[in-house]
């Protein structure tokens, strides 16, 4: 019998759909679909309210993958894509979903993403995604006044940590739990670059460090790349962070200790969303953010509705 392969670096994925919605008494659906280099989600809104989600892993395929999220985020419900009045599509893999009537980068939409979730305060924002950080810089409607990007590396972003968890042998959402439970704060991992860091996590295990200490030591280190980031837009109150790292409170912790300013609480900004238990995501506020942008468009008369049935 063959051996049960474990992958450490896979997030488990989700989907949600709204139960307090009828979506066929709305009058305007819209949905954003982000196709990102690891992960891909898709949102679904009724008149501006948040009906449906999925977070998915990104294949091989872009287009496919941006029909299979849809698709997850439609499913328990009677909804088909051809209800939808509009679709934008964003992230890495933005040109290539089939289904949107147009594309918005990422940086756009997980700013105006992140007003709707945390709300209007929200100045800063930092999205940490699968091979790449932004820093944006945004005003009280979630426009987009200043961004910094760092693409060079994949040491800062959440493939560096997927690649560090299979390295390691422990599960991608246990990181940031076991990164506390040390003695002491080690020093982090020197490397910037993920090759050289890979060899240095190595080195640690084959001297008999404790792994949790390792944990630590990754963690502080990726928190301090992206702390360099941050310097350079300068950050401004109130910060949000968005993206799948921004689950790793390891990372975050950190990150919040080296520039001295707390992180805004992972909560809905809408109390009705709290008290109804509506599941809260980091992951999905890109692809929150494009929906809204659909909305927006269409209430203007700036765009037409595509819907089919």
């Amino acid at each position: 019998m063959a051996e049960e392969v474990r992958e450490f670096w896979r997030w488990p994925e989700s989907h949600w759909a709204n139960p307090d919605i009828d979506w066929k008494q709305g009058k305007i659906i819209t949905s954003g679909v982000d196709v990102g280099s690891v992960s891909t989600q898709a949102v679904i809104m009724v008149d501006g309210e948040l009906y449906a989600f999925s977070s998915t892993r990104t294949g091989s395929d872009s287009p496919d993958s941006a029909l299979k999220g849809l698709s997850i985020a439609l499913e328990g419900t009677s909804m088909t894509a051809d209800n939808i009045d509009y679709c934008i599509g964003t992230g890495y893999g933005r040109v290539n979903v089939p289904m949107a009537q147009q594309t918005i980068t990422e940086i756009a939409c997980h700013a105006r993403g992140a007003n709707f979730v945390y709300g209007s305060a929200v100045r800063t924002v930092m999205d940490m995604g699968g091979q790449d950080c932004k820093a944006i810089r945004c005003d009280e409607r979630g426009k987009v006044i200043k961004f910094m990007m760092n693409d060079k590396c994949a040491a800062g972003t959440g493939r560096g940590m997927e690649v560090f968890a299979d390295l390691i042998g422990v599960p991608v959402w246990e990181i940031g739990p076991r990164s506390f439970q040390v003695e002491k704060e080690p020093p982090m991992i020197s490397s910037t670059c993920v090759v050289f860091a890979k060899s240095e996590v190595v080195g640690l295990l084959e001297e008999g460090e404790p792994e949790n200490d390792i944990i630590a030591a990754y963690c502080a280190a990726m928190a301090h790349r992206i702390v360099e980031l941050l310097n350079r837009l300068g950050v401004e109150k109130e910060f949000a962070i968005t993206g799948g790292i921004a689950k790793n409170e390891g990372v975050v912790k950190r990150l919040e200790k080296e520039i001295d300013v707390k992180t805004m609480e992972k909560v809905w900004h809408n109390p009705e969303y709290n008290s109804r238990n509506y599941p809260f995501d980091t992951q999905i506020i890109g692809a929150l953010g494009a929906a809204l942008f659909a909305m927006a468009l269409l209430e203007r008369g700036r765009v037409k509705s595509a819907r089919k049935a």
